[in-house]
């Protein structure tokens, strides 16, 4: 009915089993060159309700997402443009030269997110879930210590009571949250940036909110999927500054210490979902990914004071 110009007289439909979120992904071939994404979503779920006006927020702003071709919310059916399956993280053994330029241009999408002024992020803030605060910096942080240490590692409750209550944790989500937000993707990694014709194109971004541009580098630069050198990192952070202030977007002093401290935040979330997946949900594959995420976390966490405890006691899982 929706689709007329379609040739149906032969409809091949594949589950596409990628990710670990709750929504259902189908691709739909109707004939070489006819093909669009069905997705399935829990209408219980609050933020999966906001998918398509996200999405048209973001392509009315040049950002480029996936098309919506049909939404039937009473269904919570979404036909959506199916642009193919090479995401960066498909693209991780090519050289550093090839993968820079396919980087540089996924951070010239998120640099367009971030410095949308406040009086357009007001348009779709009604769609959003809550913002990043203290007390989501801390969810964040217990998140880790219940599903990562408590459910995976098996650490006692006397000294996941310790950890979680170090004074260093708290001044984190403290600091972070006196910061002035942007709109963040808030799962800007690898896998959620689809290259096409050597264009990036972001999904999953239902989790969009206010947040600080450096959460999002984070998940990039620390993306548990790629193993990203300092180097490399070092590089796309200038390039990124530099995109900034060609928009006349100052990037704060305290940048690097601020993208620090967002490594620790989306490491733990990142290990705190990979438990929950992988021994809660049954999505195994996820849990492969946890000596990459637990290396960098604790990389990081050596950089900073007051986290010796932490950093002790991921060098010794990291041993284990």
């Amino acid at each position: 009915m929706h689709f007329p110009r379609l040739d149906v007289a032969e409809i091949k439909i594949a589950p596409i089993n990628k990710g670990g979120s709750d929504r259902k992904f189908y691709r739909v071939r109707c004939s070489p060159d006819q093909t669009l994404i069905l997705v399935k979503y829990n209408l219980e779920r609050e933020e999966n309700r906001h998918y398509v006006q996200i999405a048209q927020f973001l392509d009315a702003r040049g950002i480029r997402v996936p098309k919506i071709y049909f939404h039937d919310p009473g269904e919570g059916l979404i036909w959506i443009e199916d642009l193919g399956e090479s995401d960066l993280y498909s693209y991780r053994a090519e050289t550093w030269l090839v993968r820079r330029a396919f980087y540089e241009s996924a951070l010239d999408e998120i640099a367009t997110l971030h410095s949308l002024p406040e009086s357009v992020c007001a348009e779709i803030k009604e769609h959003l879930p809550a913002e990043f605060n203290a007390a989501l910096y801390i969810w964040e942080q217990n998140y880790f210590f219940e599903n990562c240490l408590s459910r995976h590692f098996k650490i006692d409750n006397a000294q996941l009571r310790k950890l979680a209550g170090l004074p260093a944790l708290r001044d984190i989500a403290a600091r972070l949250a006196r910061l002035p937000r942007v709109l963040v993707h808030r799962d800007f990694q690898s896998q959620n940036i689809i290259m096409r014709n050597s264009l990036p194109y972001l999904i999953d971004f239902q989790g969009m909110r206010p947040g600080l541009a450096e959460y999002d580098l984070a998940s990039l630069f620390f993306d548990p999927y790629v193993d990203l050198s300092s180097a490399e990192r070092a590089e796309l952070a200038a390039y990124y500054k530099e995109k900034q202030a060609e928009k006349a977007r100052k990037v704060a002093d305290q940048f690097e210490d601020t993208l620090k401290l967002c490594a620790i935040q989306r490491l733990m979330q990142a290990l705190g979902a990979y438990s929950f997946l992988g021994l809660v949900k049954g999505h195994k594959h996820f849990l492969k990914y946890m000596p990459a995420a637990m290396k960098s976390l604790h990389s990081v966490a050596g950089q900073l004071t007051g986290l010796d405890q932490l950093e002790r006691t991921l060098a010794e899982l990291l041993e284990r």
